[in-house]
């Protein structure tokens, strides 16, 4: 039996040599290779390169026929870290605000204990994913073939959640993450002297129309039934103190669970765009991407989750998510081909949230996350 505390004492130290050495999506060079290398000291076998800069480490025991695929994110944020640990980022301008330093070394640790422990009958894909942060990873992975090379029948993940107490558990079925919907407005008018408005035709007062007009999507238009986030983000023009804009860029992103509502809101927002830019005699040009996908858990493997859950966490640290998130996860684009589960596991009250210059993963969790994912393994691949 592997030694839980020693796991502990080296996982941390791996999750702290990550931490130091963050890497933005694509660029997680030395990240793949440090994994790659860990689970090649495993005995594993090992794929590099996938999509880029992905690893993926197969592990097979017994004679069972059925794969299980456990993921894991790397890529780290464009954010100048604050605050004096001693394994603060060494990166400048790059840190891993969100954990995935963590998520990237609980895979890990999961996949030593299954080595040394073994407990199932088939094939793990433990895949290490690049840039989740804009949803680039899982596609890149995807159109290199993963399914094709290492194929799977299910798929699971987790994410640290800050606010949450470390040794909880959390997940629900169906929605649990939002789809993110991009936007930019352009418009554009005439520039010209701010002490002389009549003689221009500038943009500034009609992009703040637009920004307020904007919030009537989700307020007037959407149904209350349904889950709606606008936000804008970014407004950028050409203007100088005394001189009137014109040209304006509003940027900003949509959240929604269902497509029906991603498009309504689309159309809502051209509208709006169109219509306040006639008001103001400017034009606008409107640009809508989708980047993510909701996150729709599959409901009996969100079962087979809690069953493994309670063999890790305390009963009254189990719960089910009351409601879904309107942050997006990449991780749904894998269940577009296979079904899964996506669950929370607590990084502590006093966190400080995600994406925020001075968050540090809890070491703390990392044995839970261990433990999980191979739990989840020996539940889905019983051994005789």
């Amino acid at each position: 039996m592997a030694d839980l505390k020693l796991l502990e004492r080296e996982m941390r130290g791996w999750r702290r040599d990550l931490h130091a050495h963050p890497e933005f999506g694509f660029e997680e060079k030395r990240t793949s290779a440090f994994v790659a290398a860990k689970l090649r000291e495993f005995g594993l076998d090992v794929a590099e390169g996938v999509g880029g800069t992905g690893v993926v480490g197969t592990l097979r025991r017994g004679n069972g026929n059925r794969a299980v695929a456990l993921r894991a994110d790397m890529d780290a944020l464009r954010i100048p870290e604050q605050g004096a640990l001693e394994y603060r980022s060494q990166n400048p301008g790059v840190m891993h605000a969100c954990g995935h330093d963590g998520h990237t070394t609980m895979l890990l640790g999961a996949a030593k204990l299954l080595t040394e422990d073994g407990g199932f009958d088939g094939t793990v894909r433990f895949i290490f994913q690049p840039a989740e942060e804009w949803g680039k990873g899982a596609l890149a992975m995807l159109d290199d073939g993963l399914m094709e090379r290492f194929p799977f029948e299910e798929i699971y993940g987790l994410h640290n959640m800050p606010g949450l107490p470390v040794g909880h558990f959390e997940t629900r079925a169906g929605a649990i993450m939002s789809a993110e919907d991009n936007f930019e407005i352009v418009l554009k008018g005439v520039g010209g002297h701010a002490a002389r408005p009549h003689a221009a035709n500038e943009v500034l007062v009609a992009a703040c129309a637009l920004v307020t007009n904007l919030q009537t999507i989700v307020s007037r238009r959407l149904s209350p039934a349904d889950i709606g986030v606008v936000s804008v983000t970014e407004l950028l023009t050409d203007g100088t103190r005394n001189a009137l804009s014109g040209l304006a860029r509003i940027l900003g992103d949509a959240r929604s669970f269902r497509p029906e509502v991603s498009a309504d809101i689309e159309k809502q927002m051209r509208v709006i765009a169109e219509g306040t830019a006639l008001t103001y005699n400017v034009s606008a040009e409107v640009t809508y991407t989708r980047e993510f996908v909701p996150l729709l858990n599959d409901a009996a493997l969100v079962e087979e989750a809690f069953a493994a859950a309670r063999t890790v966490f305390e009963p009254d640290h189990i719960a089910t998510a009351r409601e879904p998130m309107t942050g997006s996860e990449d991780f749904a684009r894998f269940l577009e081909h296979v079904p899964g589960c996506f669950v929370f596991l607590g990084n502590g009250r006093d966190s400080a949230t995600l994406h925020n210059p001075a968050y540090d993963f809890n070491d703390a969790g990392l044995i839970h996350g261990a433990l999980f994912h191979a739990a989840i393994v020996r539940q889905r691949l019983p051994a005789d």
